[in-house]
Order: C-alpha cells, then sequence, then structure tokens
C-alpha cells in the first residue's frame, strides 16, 4: 500500500516551477527581447543625436560652415565613396596595429609593475609622467624623430593606449581574490602554477576594461598622428578638407572615425563575453 500511495503521489506531483514550456517559451521570449532592445536602443539613440544635429543645423545655432546639417554630409560621402573607404582603410590597420602593440607592451609592463614592489615604485611615476603629457604636443617632434608616414602615428597611438592597459593589467593582478589566493596557498602551488590558473584569469575582467577604454583612444591617436605626419587616413582628409572650407566631406570623414571606433569597441566587447563567460554570470547585472 505504501508503494501504490508513493507512487500516486509521484505521478499526482505538479511539475516544478520553471520547467514546463511555458517557461521554456518565457525564456525564449525574454532573450528575443533582450536582444531586440541590444539592437533597438542605440539606433534609437543615434536617431535621436541626428534630429538634435538637425535642428541645430536647422535653426542655426551653429554656423553652417562648422556644422552643416547632415544630409549635406550624407552627400559629401555619397559623392566620394572610393576615396572615404580607401582613407578608413588606412586609419583602421593603423588603429589596429597601434592597439595591437599597445595591448602587448600594456600587459608585459603590468605583469611587471605586479610582479615586484621595487619595480612598481621605480617606474610607476615615469609612467605617470608619461601619460600626463599632451600627446599633441609631441607630433612635431615624432615627425623631426621618426619622419613622415606610419612610424609617428603608431607611436602616438600606442602612447595614447599603452596607460590604461598597463594600470588595469597591474591592478587586476594585484587583487586576486582572497579566497582564490588562499586556495592556491593550501594547494602548495608554484608561483607560475598560481598565475597560469588563478592569478591571471582572475585580472582578465579588469584587463579587458583597460582595453576597452584605450580602443577609442587608438581612433584618437591615429587621427592625431595623421594630422601631423599622415600622407593618407581620415585625419589627413580631415584637414585637407577642411583647409579649403569643404567641412561636409571632413564631417563625413569624423562620422566615418566614429563609426569605425564604434564598431572595433562592438568588437572587443564579443571577444570579451566569448572569452570571459562566466564573467556575466558570477557578476550582478542590469
Amino acid at each position: 500500500m505504501t508503494d501504490v500511495r508513493s507512487a500516486d503521489s509521484a505521478v499526482a506531483a505538479p511539475p516544478p516551477a520553471g520547467s514546463g514550456p511555458e517557461s521554456g517559451r518565457a525564456g525564449r521570449g525574454a532573450g528575443l527581447r533582450t536582444g531586440a532592445g541590444a539592437a533597438l536602443l542605440p539606433a534609437a539613440g543615434l536617431l535621436v543625436a541626428l534630429a538634435a544635429w538637425w535642428l541645430i543645423a536647422r535653426l542655426e545655432l551653429v554656423h553652417p560652415a562648422a556644422l552643416p546639417p547632415p544630409g549635406d554630409v550624407l552627400a559629401a560621402f555619397v559623392d566620394k565613396p572610393a576615396q572615404m573607404l580607401e582613407h578608413t582603410w588606412d586609419t583602421l590597420l593603423e588603429i589596429l596595429t597601434g592597439f595591437a602593440l599597445s595591448a602587448v607592451a600594456g600587459v608585459l609592463i603590468g605583469l611587471s609593475l605586479a610582479s615586484s614592489r621595487t619595480v612598481e615604485r621605480m617606474f610607476t611615476p615615469l609612467l605617470v609622467a608619461v601619460n600626463a603629457v599632451p600627446k599633441i604636443t609631441l607630433g612635431p617632434l615624432l615627425v623631426v624623430a621618426l619622419g613622415w608616414g606610419q612610424k609617428p602615428i603608431l607611436t602616438m597611438v600606442f602612447l595614447l593606449c599603452f596607460f590604461p592597459i598597463v594600470l588595469s593589467t597591474a591592478t587586476g593582478l594585484t587583487t586576486t581574490p582572497a579566497d582564490l589566493a588562499e586556495l592556491v596557498r593550501s594547494w602548495n602551488a608554484s608561483r607560475w602554477q598560481a598565475f597560469r590558473k588563478v592569478r591571471f584569469p582572475a585580472a582578465l575582467p579588469q584587463i579587458f576594461v583597460g582595453l576597452k577604454v584605450a580602443m577609442p583612444l587608438a581612433a584618437i591617436g591615429a587621427v592625431i598622428g595623421e594630422f601631423q605626419a599622415g600622407e593618407s587616413g581620415l585625419g589627413y582628409l580631415i584637414l585637407q578638407y577642411a583647409g579649403v572650407g569643404d567641412t561636409a566631406t571632413a564631417w563625413a570623414a569624423i562620422m566615418l572615425v566614429a563609426l569605425v571606433s564604434i564598431l572595433l569597441y562592438s568588437a572587443l566587447l564579443l571577444i570579451e563575453r566569448t572569452a570571459l563567460p562566466w564573467v556575466k554570470e558570477t557578476t550582478s547585472s542590469r
């Protein structure tokens, strides 16, 4: 009898909450809404910005020579698409190359600072001083030292990008969670094992913070470098067309710089989410 009653109760027992098909459909619906929001909200923000730009130009709150209407900027791009895209490609290569160099050097320097208090005390003031120098003042000196072309441009990108990567790497490697550090000590792990298995993985979210800060700075550095030493690129294009009074084409190039920055930053976010899927699961979400 006991077995019968147990079987009956098992049959009659309702399924646990959140395990039915309705729950699955609700989860999929929530995912779709989240994906739609991720796509629609940036588009809505862009429309608001374009509307504000159009209104400012329409009311002539800013002189049209300084801020042409969005339609004129679009027409300038349509008139010269091949030229615009060619210079965009040059700037993109400079951004990616300079960013890659600064990422490698920044992580290595941050690792050195985190591994030794002596090294940190010796070189942190120097790194802060280098970062504090306005980089645009170094442009003419870089041209004198390195000549025209990509070398001074890549140097400018590097100088703008490396400090946040150094800082985030050093911070991440020196702030390992206490429970993980205690676990490593309980294993009697070597320094290399502790670094490879615990310290570096735990520092990756912080390192990506520095990379995300540095990515837009790479675009800024590339444009500043092209202003000073460029023979091609969007910065060169902005300077040339602004100099002859064609501000619509100059603004088209500025918009392309912004678009490249957004796309590269979004790609970096995607890499972070793919490489560190556990971060979202272990941190609070908004």
